[in-house]
């Protein structure tokens, strides 16, 4: 099916009015509603390096550029993962699950022959051009940021069938984002404040997103030979893992607020600490009781909106210090 076939329809089984382009095919190839959300994460890094709001021109320039690299990296994902993908449903049938935020539209479209992979590839390449002149011009730092984390994501997705540590490659991939934003803002910020930035996104990544993610083709990915936590771990390691990750990015949290150059006030850090629990560790504590598939989408679902409500946060902080 080709994307012109999909033109006001989320679903590849539904009919559609010919001739039109789908743009909800190749947002679902980014995995836009979820790209979205991960936006708040470089705009927390940006305001706490840099101590305040940016220039209304790194503003706008930032919000292209760091739309544009989350829009290419998550599409590269499913273009590296193109083949194996296929394989997968090929073998096990129809993905049925509902309630899931990177399911949206529909999960994975490529392999599901929504559009081809020359189409796939241009879609890629005009948001990788895009966010890497973005990058550049905002920092030279941030260009080859984007270029290490396109590299890393290719990575990550070629050692499906290796090794179950590639999750730590995602949350590599993940941190550097934020990293990018603080070279945006700081063209010399804090080793320790990257540090400290680093080890929040990528605990809060592999707690709240990579083990929830990959726990829903846990089934699949043991048929097809594939090596993820919950496969490698099984469904009782795996989820006491993401508690505990969970539970350091919090902890992590609260110095890096306090301690940044935006210096948040203790109420609000603390504010974002306690709210920040009770959104992702209720549902990550079910997960460890009744390690379903529902509860792992509910996990992940929350625990994308989590940068968010640190974001809201930060702006209180600015509208009242």
């Amino acid at each position: 099916m080709r994307p012109t076939d999909l033109a006001t329809h989320g679903s590849p089984h539904q009919p559609a009015t010919p001739g039109r382009f789908a743009l909800t095919v190749y947002l679902a190839l980014s995995r836009t509603p979820h790209g979205l959300l991960d936006l708040a994460t470089p705009f927390c890094a940006a305001l706490l390096c840099g101590g305040g709001l940016p220039s209304a021109g790194i503003i706008a320039l930032g919000c292209v550029t760091v739309f544009a690299g989350y829009t290419a990296v998550y599409a590269l994902n499913d273009i590296v993962d193109y083949r194996s993908d296929k394989k997968q449903m090929e073998n096990s049938g129809e993905d049925a699950r509902c309630n899931y935020l990177d399911a949206a539209f529909i999960r994975h479209p490529l392999a599901h022959g929504c559009l081809t992979l020359p189409e796939a590839v241009l879609w890629f390449v005009f948001w990788a051009i895009a966010a890497f002149v973005g990058a550049y011009s905002l920092n030279p730092v941030c260009a080859w940021i984007l270029i290490a984390g396109c590299v890393l994501e290719t990575a990550y997705c070629l050692l499906l069938t290796v090794t179950h540590l590639r999750a730590a490659i995602n949350g590599v991939v993940k941190a550097l984002g934020p990293l990018a934003a603080s070279f945006a803002v700081n063209p010399h910020p804090s080793p320790w404040f990257l540090a400290g930035l680093f080890a929040w996104v990528f605990a809060w990544e592999i707690g709240g997103q990579n083990i929830p993610a990959d726990w829903h083709d846990a089934s699949r990915d043991a048929a097809f030979g594939a090596r993820t936590m919950p496969v490698v771990l099984g469904y009782a390691k795996a989820s006491r893992l993401a508690v505990a990750c969970l539970i350091a990015s919090l902890l992590l949290s609260m110095p890096l607020l306090a301690l940044s150059p935006l210096a948040v006030s203790a109420p609000l850090w603390l504010a974002a600490a306690v709210l920040g629990a009770i959104l992702v560790l209720p549902p990550a504590a079910k997960l460890v009781r009744s390690q379903s598939d529902a509860d792992a989408a509910a996990l992940f679902n929350r625990a994308s909106c989590y940068p968010a409500l640190v974001l809201v946060v930060l702006v209180v902080h600015l509208l009242v210090r």
